[in-house]
């Protein structure tokens, strides 16, 4: 192997340009690709800026004699004078398509096995491949240019925050277990046998805590970690964009919030968002979109038939209505001629794994309705359905009947599909929107108890106090979701700030005294001291990545991610530890049954 001696780095490989033509460069990268053309050697060098060419003549004996040696992926170092290509081999589509480096010296600093994947963009190979070999799988141009991207956000929000009167503070990442929500991760401690702690969810608890303690306004990019099952857009470690705020409303927050949101995209993607965001309530986006993180970019809104159908002879949508549920519909529209009836049996499957017992059709053609359900309905009630769901010849109308919840989740699921099948959303969006008024709790079924919809300290609306004991389930939260294409990028509330009412919210959620004592202790003594009224947001670092670079998964923006059983396919971890190992820590392995 040669070595560097003697030899510095001119400048990367794609920033010579034209200009340059005349001057002695020396470049340093990965040979990317070689082809020989009437004995010159055409050698592609790469480095994280991009590409160049460079050319070993085969007047130069012993150096193209070396040059015959490379191989893809070698590490080299080449000496030479920048030249204008011939005008038949520009190419336009190259930063420095116009220009190649003719070598007067090469050394190779270190060569390479073949490797198992070719480091393109293009390459054809599975996830599970480019993940065991991580590292030549982030060589790739655009996994590099979503990193760089990563990096770009995160200057900005350091920046913007900055500009604004906000403070970096890092806060523990060896916390007190508080489990509510997802599992934690558990640490054990070496100097306390049989005490844990936890890998925090979210600096939740400190950065209120940092609130009380004067410092106004705190930024952070966190790290967090959640026991929880993984899908594309979720990691067992994650990273946050924490900030937190005193002395402010909804308002004030989401004004801060948009302002930067704004920043990112014009300086990332070259996007400009128009301010303010719209907003909706969290039960404006449910009544129309079956979610509270509504893709806006396509129609096929829910339409409420609760009240044409109480009164009808279809006793299946009658007796749902009776019950206090609800009959709801999309239309298709321009549907109608695309959805065979195979194609109607598929979609009754797909709204059954959202636990709607079935789902109903009626297909608008010119001659007639066809549908099995149009026979129970009067002339008047088919006239009232066809007009609030704006339907017309060459329409179909899709109805759910049932409890509100499922009625929700099923149809928002299922104007999802239909617009991914029939290929109905203009990816050229960007449709940004707050989600706000969300309900404080959410009724546990396996729990059997109320479980708080975002956590434990989000304050109540100031007029739905009094509802707190006589009607928990109607009480809404002073929260707000930033969503961006149907999904969340971020989101946060204000903090209960009293203690009385933080105790209230604890006794609401099933904690006796005693528990949140245990859990909470400090935070309750805290409040004792004065604390102002403050709240605060978190984006997911990682999904608005995901976004802005167009990514189908998260773990194309995270150098090193998890699969889905939260292991490591390129380090294998986790992995076990010795026997001394765990008896420092107080541990064993027991096998259970």
């Amino acid at each position: 192997m040669d070595t560097m001696v003697g030899m510095k780095r001119s400048c990367l490989c794609a920033e010579p340009t034209l200009a340059d033509a005349g001057k002695e460069l020396t470049l340093m990268g990965w040979v990317d690709t070689i082809r020989n053309h009437g004995g010159i050697n055409f050698v592609v060098l790469r480095d994280i800026s991009g590409i160049i060419q460079i050319v070993f003549d085969a007047g130069d004996k012993a150096l193209a004699d070396k040059a015959d040696t490379l191989g893809r992926e070698y590490v080299i170092a080449v000496r030479g004078v920048l030249r204008k290509r011939s005008e038949d081999t520009i190419n336009p589509k190259l930063k420095t398509g116009e220009v190649e480096l003719r070598v007067t010296e090469l050394r190779i600093l270190n060569e390479s096995e073949t490797p198992p994947f070719m480091i393109d963009d293009d390459i054809d190979v599975s996830e599970e491949m480019r993940l065991r070999y991580r590292y030549l799988d982030l060589r790739r141009p655009v996994m590099q240019k979503n990193l760089k991207l990563r990096h770009k956000v995160t200057q900005i929000a350091r920046s913007y925050f900055d500009e604004n009167g906000f403070t970096e503070i890092e806060t523990p990442v060896l916390i007190k277990s508080t489990p509510e929500g997802a599992r934690d991760y558990l640490v054990p401690s070496r100097v306390h046998p049989g005490h844990f702690f936890a890998l925090p969810q979210s600096p939740q608890i400190y950065k209120q805590l940092l609130m009380l303690s004067g410092m106004d306004r705190y930024i952070q990019i966190a790290k967090c970690f959640r026991d929880e099952d993984l899908r594309a857009d979720r990691q067992p470690e994650f990273t946050q964009i924490d900030l937190e705020m005193s002395f402010v409303n909804e308002d004030d927050v989401m004004s801060v919030n948009e302002g930067f949101i704004q920043k990112v995209f014009k300086e990332t993607i070259g996007v400009d968002v128009a301010l303010p965001l719209p907003r909706l309530t969290w039960q404006e986006a449910m009544d129309r979109f079956g979610s509270d993180k509504p893709d806006t970019r396509f129609g096929m809104e829910l339409v409420d038939l609760s009240d044409i159908c109480a009164g009808s002879d279809f006793k299946t949508f009658a007796d749902v209505v009776k019950k206090g549920g609800s009959v709801r519909a999309i239309n298709g529209k321009g549907l109608g001629d695309k959805l065979s009836r195979r194609d109607h049996d598929s979609l009754v499957d797909f709204v059954k794994t959202y636990h709607a017992k079935g789902l109903a059709w009626i297909d608008v053609t010119e001659t007639e309705l066809k549908s099995p359900i149009t026979k129970f309905f009067k002339e008047d009630e088919i006239k009232a359905i066809l007009e609030r769901t704006n339907a017309e010849v060459g329409d179909t109308i899709l109805f759910v009947a049932d409890k509100n919840s499922v009625v929700y989740q099923a149809l928002g699921a299922l104007r999802l599909e239909l617009a991914r099948r029939f290929d109905l959303i203009d990816k050229s969006k960007f449709n940004l929107l707050w989600v706000t008024d969300f309900p404080l709790f959410e009724y546990s079924e396996e729990e059997r108890r109320f479980v708080a919809m975002h956590h434990p300290f989000t304050m109540p609306k100031d007029e739905d106090l009094d509802m707190l004991d006589s009607d928990p389930g109607s009480v809404r939260a002073k929260a707000y979701d930033i969503v961006l294409n149907g999904v969340e990028l971020g989101g946060g509330s204000i903090r209960i700030y009293n203690s009385d009412i933080q105790n209230k919210m604890f006794e609401k959620l099933g904690f006796s005294q005693e528990d949140a004592e245990e859990r909470f202790g400090f935070l309750l003594t805290a409040f004792k001291y004065g604390t102002p009224p403050h709240g605060g947001m978190a984006y997911g670092l990682d999904r608005l990545v995901m976004l802005l670079t167009g990514s189908t998964s998260i773990r194309d923006v995270m150098a090193f991610p998890k699969i889905k059983d939260s292991s490591e396919l390129m380090s294998k971890a986790p992995g076990t530890v010795d026997e001394k190992q765990l008896r420092e820590l107080h541990l064993a392995i027991k096998e259970t049954e």
